[in-house]
């Protein structure tokens, strides 16, 4: 007798892909014959040791081309930021510019920014130069930024630390992507003709499906595995009646907005719904009553996947009656993996960062040098407000006490700890972790009940502003030490140096290299009550404030 096989039941699933944004196709700029008796830009977008390798390229045009005159400028703040008044000077006095250099995961997209603008806006022939770790990177903000062709170029990783020597073989070898001259292909990206840019625009389509094929299990989680659509720990599959109970914990439409996101500026704003959101939260385990919560953390747009090379992570802090209304812990270990709204909120809000943002794939939309652990669940919990000497955050954030809410902080990249305050140095040794809180982000004060009573037992700390303005007055370095630092060169001096508009550290410009400077400013310093009172361990996170939301706009 025959035995039958039975045939594996078909499910069908969501897709948890956002709806990527529309392209606006540009046009080049026309392009001289030759560059000889003209005067070619060369323009340092200030990060990293870029100028010593734009100092060659000037040195090659001296020696190989000297009919080329060249003007070697610095942007004039901080690489990310538009510079009309140098793209008008080059446009009026200048003839074409080379752009660079984009080695960084932040910096890559501002320069083939840059770049666009120029060649599109101010009609100014440009190439941009980037190192070969990110040449998909180029390619992808060039394509979002509507001009596909921009001529790029690209030397080895990295430039930093570099010889002059070492530059030079840079300028003077080939580009280890196509394997062709440097100089050549900045040459001729300048001067010959560029194909003009087919008319109208990629239309902003719902391109993701709603749905995938029908398929088995199996054969589900193997296409989200394969497709990077999960953090490689195993997902509930989004199947339609999942995704509907999960919409039943929100009265918001399924085909609402909630917001937009991407990995980081410059990439492209991905746009994604509710129901989306909701796919990601039953991937991650989430129940319905969290959704709330899941929704407001989407809303903000801050990607829990974001793609700095500096492999920064988020941390989401709940505040308000939602703790308790969806079983929230804020006491012995609530950082940790002992809670599952506390586990599956921040996995759903890094879940749904990478795959509504269009991906976050090592190499392409994640450069993360290091990686970050953190990044599994985004140290999500809840402030332990009863147990607070102090006010609570979202109280500190203008919201009324009985209000819910999240915060979210981003870097999470430098943490200090200690045991309580000793009585005779606990000055010195809070000094001392500050200063190893790494300098462009803000201290986050992680105390246990017991460390904060000490705070105010030792100090007299008997609010969270004064303790915010003793840690921003103890936070010293010298100005030549801090001045020094490869962050502080990276994203302060530049900005500082346009001006206090720019930067509250533009009133330590010039300062003599033993004069004082205060590394933190008190509003980017934080103070969160956590923990069990096991004992009065706690930590500073170094991490900036970037959204308070509201929890009860999204029930």
């Amino acid at each position: 007798m025959l035995t039958s096989v039975k045939s594996p039941a078909l499910l069908t699933v969501h897709n948890p892909v956002g709806y990527a944004p529309r392209i606006h196709r540009k046009q080049p700029a026309p392009r001289p014959a030759s560059l000889d008796g003209r005067t070619v830009y060369l323009i340092d977008s200030k990060f990293d040791d870029s100028v010593e390798l734009l100092k060659q390229v000037q040195a090659w045009f001296a020696a190989r081309m000297p009919g080329v005159r060249t003007e070697l400028r610095q942007m004039s703040s901080y690489y990310g930021k538009d510079d009309p008044q140098l793209w008008s000077e080059i446009r009026e006095k200048g003839h074409a510019a080379i752009i660079g250099v984009g080695h960084c995961s932040t910096c890559t997209p501002a320069v083939a920014t840059h770049a666009i603008t120029l060649e599109t806006q101010y009609g100014v022939p440009t190439v941009a130069i980037y190192t070969d770790m990110f040449v998909k990177i180029a390619q992808s903000v060039a394509r979002m930024g509507g001009l596909i062709q921009s001529p790029m170029v690209f030397v080895p990783q990295p430039v930093m630390g570099k010889s002059e020597s070492e530059l030079r073989a840079y300028v003077e070898g080939k580009d280890p992507y196509t394997g062709r001259p440097v100089m050549q292909e900045i040459v001729e990206g300048l001067t010959r003709g560029l194909a003009a840019s087919e008319a109208g625009d990629e239309p902003y389509a719902r391109d993701a499906p709603r749905f995938e094929q029908p398929d088995a299990e199996e054969n589900l989680h193997a296409l989200f595995e394969r497709n990077g659509w999960t953090d490689h720990l195993p997902i509930v599959l989004p199947t339609q009646e999942r995704v509907a109970a999960m919409l039943a914990g929100t009265r918001r439409g399924p085909d609402e907005v909630v917001g937009r996101m991407q990995p980081t500026a410059n990439r492209g704003l991905w746009e994604y719904t509710v129901e989306k959101v909701a796919v990601n939260a039953v991937m991650a385990g989430a129940r319905p009553e969290y959704f709330p919560v899941i929704l407001a953390l989407a809303s903000t747009g801050v990607s829990a996947r974001g793609s700095t090379s500096s492999s920064a992570s988020v941390m989401s802090v709940v505040n308000g009656p939602v703790r308790h209304e969806i079983g929230m812990n804020c006491g012995i270990g609530a950082m940790g993996p002992y809670n599952h709204a506390n586990a599956t909120i921040g996995r759903a809000y890094g879940l749904l960062s990478q795959n509504l943002q269009g991906g976050s794939v090592p190499g392409e939309t994640f450069m993360g040098s290091l990686g970050n652990n953190y990044t599994y669940n985004g140290i999500t919990f809840a402030e332990n407000e009863e147990r607070s000497p102090w006010q609570p955050l979202h109280v500190d954030k203008g919201f009324d006490r009985g209000a819910s809410t999240v915060t979210v902080f981003h870097g999470c990249r430098s943490t200090t700890f200690s045991l309580g305050l000793r009585k005779t140095y606990w000055k010195e040794h809070v000094k001392d972790m500050l200063l190893g809180t790494d300098s462009i982000t803000g201290p986050v004060l992680l105390l246990d009940p017991i460390t904060a009573q000490q705070f105010i037992d030792r100090g007299g700390f008997d609010t969270k502003a004064k303790l915010v303005r003793w840690l921003h007055e103890a936070a010293e370095m010298p100005a030549g030490r801090y001045w020094d630092l490869q962050l502080v060169q990276n994203y302060v001096y530049s900005k500082a140096t346009f001006g206090e508009s720019e930067s509250p550290k533009a009133r330590y410009v010039g300062l003599p290299d033993d004069a004082p400077v205060r590394i933190f400013e008190e509003h980017d310093i934080h103070v969160v009550v956590v923990g069990g009172e096991a004992n009065g361990y706690w930590q500073m996170m170094g991490a900036l404030h970037r959204a308070t939301v509201s929890v009860d706009d999204w029930r």
